[in-house]
């Protein structure tokens, strides 16, 4: 991106670039359910975003060792791998203090000379590095690469920070769809599964003239004796007496 764009007269230019990323990353929060892919799209539009940045990564912490969720290319990819490495460095550093991290390749060098070597030689010259956090499982960081050897200006910073900002709410909240679904999918299945079973139970409790904790052992027993899981001998069985197909069963044992 060209240094002109740091001019504070084209503040109104760059908040209209933070707010069209914003709009686009929206966009594909509501068509992606894979967190990596939205990762993808964080790395995309951050450098879209943010003056100065040419390339961007997703750091996030699984159990505090970090990984790349993402990234704008291998080899900025692989300077995070750099940082891994060393247990050190500009996304290390925003993880961890939950602060944003920024440096020049002159500071970079000084701090960690290994880094400062790579960085170099691979033409990034400055660094700017925002904390995210997802939820309990996610945090980590956004990181932007630079080949502008300015550091990033004052600007910058908040503008990163508050693209991020925006960024953990989106994810959050798409986190907790996605955990709300699933639990949705869980209660539907159990809750088939709880019908099936107390249908069984309802024909022997007609049929022997037993309770229902009685029908409810034959069909345990007769499970544990063929090695299937309950419902699946119950949807068996009531295929059978309604004179329908038995299902396919998927897997053995008795459900926990």
């Amino acid at each position: 991106m060209p240094a002109s764009k740091h001019l504070d007269p084209l503040l109104p230019v760059v908040l209209d670039e933070i707010t069209t990323a914003l709009e686009r990353l929206s966009e594909a929060l509501s068509r992606e359910d894979d967190l990596r892919q939205l990762m993808h799209q964080v790395c995309e539009q951050v450098v879209r975003a943010v003056p100065g940045l040419d390339e961007a990564t997703v750091t996030l912490l699984d159990d505090g060792k970090p990984f790349t969720a993402a990234s704008t290319s291998d080899l900025v990819a692989r300077l995070d791998g750099v940082q891994y490495d060393l247990a050190d460095g500009p996304c290390l550093e925003a993880s961890r203090t939950g602060r944003v991290a920024r440096a020049t390749i002159d500071e970079v060098e000084e701090r960690w000379p290994v880094l400062g070597a790579e960085c170099r030689a691979a033409g990034m010259v400055s660094f700017l590095s925002a904390p995210l956090t997802v939820d309990d499982k996610h945090s980590g960081a956004i990181n932007g690469y630079s080949k502008q050897d300015h550091g990033f200006r004052e600007l910058d910073a908040p503008l990163l920070a508050l693209y991020t900002t925006a960024v953990e709410t989106a994810l959050r909240s798409h986190s907790m769809y996605l955990r709300a679904f699933r639990l949705a999918g869980q209660l539907r299945a159990a809750l088939t599964t709880r019908a099936v079973i107390d249908q069984a139970k309802g024909v022997l409790m007609a049929v022997h003239g037993i309770t229902a904790d009685e029908a409810f052992r034959m069909l345990a027993e007769q499970s544990q004796r063929e090695n299937v899981k309950l419902h699946a001998l119950a949807e068996r069985f009531i295929a059978t007496i309604i004179g329908q197909p038995a299902p396919e069963q998927n897997g053995s044992g008795q459900d926990a």
